[in-house]
């Protein structure tokens, strides 16, 4: 064999062990974690998989909800490394660049109210229910279900203020919904941070895509109701999306569905490689007469806007309205249905679980 080959022949060998994205990488990674906490947390932030808190999430302040595990501030350097590993291992570097960004923004709101407050801009009653909302980087918590990498299904949730991360795996196999984020402010407008938006792309590809759309197009895109107030699909169970509105995929243009295919690869490509690409196949493989683009508000940034990306597969939702502060405050969400909480790669397991 010529040395070219031989080398071509080592270098394949070399890669074959390198993988992107696996659960038993991310299972790794979280008993690695676990293995930094002492007795007293790791009876805190362990689960049974079949705790009802598993599929329960909620994107509130935690001083308006409680959330189950433990406090990321109350955990040693040590263990705060090691939880980042397992958030590398999951997200790519924009989706881990957002998620610590949204951490790192409560910080920055708190400074936006304290200075306002200084400035008399608000009162002492406000700057005391903002004060008790509790939003600060540290207050997001960890929890696990059942035992990570093991063969018997297991999961884990990162919440906070507008972050809600719910993996549930099995096997080979895991789910990463429902995803959820938020930015309050979406753009800054006071302090040295004046300027900052963590989810940009997520609004902008949305306003290209609705501007791209000639006026008749936009008729059928553009629903005509208030903007929601929150995504439609919230942590209450009674609001769901049953019906497709809007414009059809299939009749938008080659370079208008360009942009549609930015939004969902913005929101996919918040998780690492393996994972993104496995979702981006899906939605390939789903024919444009079944994808749906709708709008509701305004075309122009600043002002209260809405949309949602519906398939029979997945759901996509953007809100910037956010309790009514006309367009300065983000919620955003990504669900693939049918799989929320792993509930379809767990049917089989019950199915077994059942039989025998």
């Amino acid at each position: 064999m010529k040395r070219t080959g031989i080398l071509i022949l080592i270098f394949l060998i070399a890669i074959s062990g390198i993988s992107g994205q696996t659960s038993q990488k991310i299972g790794q990674q979280l008993v690695a974690f676990m293995h930094t906490l002492n007795a007293d947390q790791l009876q805190t932030v362990s689960y049974q998989f079949s705790d009802t808190s598993r599929t329960k999430w909620t994107n509130l302040p935690v001083g308006l909800a409680k959330r189950p595990g433990i406090r990321y501030g109350d955990l040693s350097e040590q263990s705060k490394i090691q939880f980042h590993h397992v958030l590398t291992t999951l997200l790519s570097s924009q989706g881990y660049l957002k998620i610590t960004g949204i951490m790192m923004l409560d910080d920055i709101l708190n400074e936006v109210y304290e200075t306002a407050y200084k400035k008399k801009e608000i009162n002492d009653e406000a700057i005391k229910y903002i004060r008790d909302l509790n939003w600060k980087y540290g207050n997001y918590y960890i929890a696990i279900w059942g035992k990570p990498g093991g063969t018997n299904p297991w999961g884990f949730q990162f919440t906070g203020h507008h972050i809600s991360i719910n993996v549930s795996a099995l096997g080979d196999n895991f789910s990463v919904t429902p995803f959820f984020l938020g930015t309050d402010p979406a753009e800054v407008h006071t302090t040295k941070y004046a300027g900052l938006r963590v989810l940009s792309k997520e609004e902008d590809y949305g306003f290209q895509l609705i501007n791209a759309l000639s006026e008749d197009q936009q008729a059928i895109a553009t629903l005509s109701r208030d903007v929601p107030a929150d995504i439609i699909t919230s942590p209450n169970s009674s609001q769901r999306l049953t019906t497709y509105e809007g414009i059809k995929a299939s009749d938008l243009t080659s370079d208008q569905q360009e942009y549609l295919k930015y939004i969902v690869t913005e929101y996919m490509n918040n998780l690492e490689h393996d994972k993104a690409r496995e979702y981006l196949d899906k939605f390939y493989k789903t024919g444009l007469d079944s994808i749906y683009f709708a709008w509701i508000g305004s075309y122009v940034a600043q002002k209260a806007h809405y949309y949602v990306i519906n398939s029979p597969g997945f759901i996509i939702e953007f809100d910037n309205m956010g309790f009514r502060q006309n367009g300065n405050h983000i919620h955003s969400i990504w669900r693939e249905k049918g799989n929320d909480f792993g509930e379809d790669i767990l049917k089989e397991h019950y199915l077994e679980d059942h039989t025998h």
